[in-house]
């Protein structure tokens, strides 16, 4: 797919330019007599006189004037763009290219163009690579964070840029720690670290280890050269000592006259792995910090879609969870009825095939994105009406910058023809940095951790979980009601950076002021709790519940900023 990023236009920018207009006499006759009292004063003749307009060069402070203008702009989403959501994966050139335009349109081509020349795979209509940079900054940010969000952490840059690694050895704790031989070997306590062990990062080479480290114990990871930076007992005398140290052939104090910029004891017999040389590790550091390189440089395309109308029954479901500042995920959710697509006898199964085409575009209908999906179900000829009561579901998440769009969703049952067209106006919100504020109130049926290797790939994945929408809303008493909400950007306590606050529940029954349930817990209960994510996943079993309509309300308190936000959605219990 051609996907193309759609920021925020008709930015007005204002060019501060000096024009003096100098009015030149060109005749030296002195200037006329004033009238004389009681007389009329007619005007002066001035078919004489010339004007002409002498366009001047900018002086120092217009110049610094028109400068500001454009920084002005570029402060607007499109320098969150920049600074936020591919801050890890543009080039120095693209970037000084960005910063040259001056109009939203130029700089509206160049985003296109920017996702263009990284898809994988041009000629179909998915841009995966823009859709796994998204997934990636949306994971870094429920398990990464601490005091800032996951994205801006080491870990965070890491694995945007470079995806999960194939192994990874956690010490969350810290802890006893026996050292390699190629580290002194022996025995001593570190502050919590990681281990991060790629096979292959293109243009860095095979076998790539990569340490963080946690010497605050604040939860906030940074990316290390110095293996012994770990090593809680490193400044305390005779205590962390290596094999050689303990059995007096060396003293720790010599660590400290290292020239490598480390404080690690020299290996057993000497020997250490070329990586531990200093300039192997500058050289990984450096290019650590380099983006990747970018697949397509010349690639440019163009999409056109053609979308028509007929009658198929479709349910459509949108909710919003944030990426960045400026940027959020959109997942769409569709739903169709299997008793509404007909089935035909092919190959001994009854089939039914259903494609999906969906567009995001402006509300002047100028395109943003496209995704399309063929759906197939296939069904025993003696199991038909069995299938036939059961859904198919379709979801696609799509990042899109804060603003009002416009979806399509067309959906064609191939053997009836019988087709539709589903349009909604996406409302995308903007998530203000200082705001408490919280993602759409998913009620799911589905909530579950995922597999290790499918964490944020596949439908219904938000980070490691699975959460899919219930559409509609409807459950029976014999099901747990899954219940999704992320909230944002408490206000963190000075000390532990940690957020301080509470989640209220409340269920009420639609038209009245019933509870039938309402109840509260603090943060600090809640896993992977931070300042800038809570993330909350509940399983309410309704076998108490009566059959009826219901409200369900969740609200968030941030005590440290007095601020609460509140999402809430109905729901009906059979």
């Amino acid at each position: 797919m051609t996907s193309k990023g759609l920021w925020i236009s008709s930015i007005g920018l204002t060019l501060v330019a000096g024009i003096s207009l100098v009015a030149q006499q060109s005749t030296t006759s002195p200037a006329p007599a004033a009238p004389t009292p009681g007389t009329d004063a007619k005007p002066a003749d001035t078919k004489d006189k010339k004007r002409e307009t002498v366009a001047k060069p900018l002086t120092e402070k217009q110049r610094k004037q028109k400068e500001a203008a454009l920084k002005k702009e570029l402060e607007t989403p499109w320098k969150k763009w920049l600074s936020e959501d591919v801050a890890y994966i543009i080039t120095d050139e693209e970037r000084k290219a960005f910063k040259q335009f001056n109009t939203d349109e130029e700089r509206e081509q160049f985003v296109e163009q920017f996702w263009l020349r990284r898809d994988p795979t041009p000629d179909t209509v998915e841009n995966e690579y823009k859709e796994e940079h998204y997934r990636r900054i949306a994971y870094t940010n429920e398990h990464y964070a601490s005091g800032i969000p996951g994205w801006k952490t080491d870990r965070g840059r890491i694995y945007i840029t470079f995806g999960p690694p194939d192994e990874i050895d956690a010490h969350p704790s810290g802890g006893t720690y026996e050292r390699p031989a190629a580290e002194g070997g022996g025995e001593t306590t570190t502050y919590p670290f990681e281990d991060w062990r790629y096979r292959y990062i293109e243009g860095i080479g095979n076998d790539i280890l990569i340490e963080f480290v946690d010497p605050t114990l604040s939860g906030e990871y940074h990316l290390t050269m110095d293996p012994s930076e770990k090593d809680a007992l490193l400044y305390i005398p005779g205590a962390g000592l290596t094999q050689a140290e303990s059995m007096g052939l060396s003293d720790k104090s010599k660590r400290f006259n290292n020239t490598d910029g480390t404080h690690m004891a020299p290996g057993l017999n000497g020997m250490q792995p070329v990586s531990y040389n200093e300039f192997e590790r500058l050289n990984q550091y450096a290019k650590l910090q380099q983006p990747p390189k970018v697949q397509f440089k010349d690639l440019e395309a163009a999409i056109s879609t053609r979308i028509t109308y007929n009658v198929l029954p479709v349910q459509v479901r949108i909710d919003y969870l944030r990426i960045t500042e400026s940027s959020v995920i959109a997942n769409i959710t569709i739903q169709v009825d299997n008793k509404d697509l007909q089935f035909q006898l092919k190959n001994g199964v009854q089939r039914a095939v259903l494609n999906l085409l969906g567009r995001v575009s402006t509300m002047t209908r100028r395109p943003v994105t496209t995704f399309e999906k063929p759906i197939e179900i296939d069904a025993p000829p003696d199991m038909l009406q069995q299938y036939a009561q059961q859904k198919s579901i379709y979801q696609q998440s799509v990042p899109l910058a804060p603003g009002r769009y416009r979806l399509n969703v067309v959906t064609k049952d191939t053997v009836s023809g019988n087709m539709n067209n589903y349009e909604i106006a996406l409302d995308v919100p903007h998530f203000d940095e200082e705001k408490l504020a919280s993602s759409s109130l998913i009620l799911a049926d589905t909530i579950e951790k995922l597999p290790t290797k499918s964490i944020g790939g596949g439908m219904f994945a938000i980070g490691d979980t699975k959460v899919r929408p219930r559409m509609g809303d409807k459950f029976t008493r014999d099901e747990k009601m899954g219940i999704y909400l992320q909230v944002y950007n408490f206000g963190p306590d000075e000390k532990t950076q940690k957020p301080s606050g509470s989640v209220e529940y409340e269920i009420a029954k639609v038209g009245s002021n019933e509870k039938i349930m309402d109840f509260s817990e603090d943060l600090d209960k809640l896993p992977n709790v931070s300042a800038s994510q809570v993330t909350i996943e509940k399983l309410l079993p309704l076998k108490n519940i009566p059959p009826g309509n219901y409200t369900i309300k969740v609200k968030a308190s941030d005590r440290n900023r007095n601020q609460t936000v509140e999402q809430q959605s109905n729901f009906t219990v059979n």
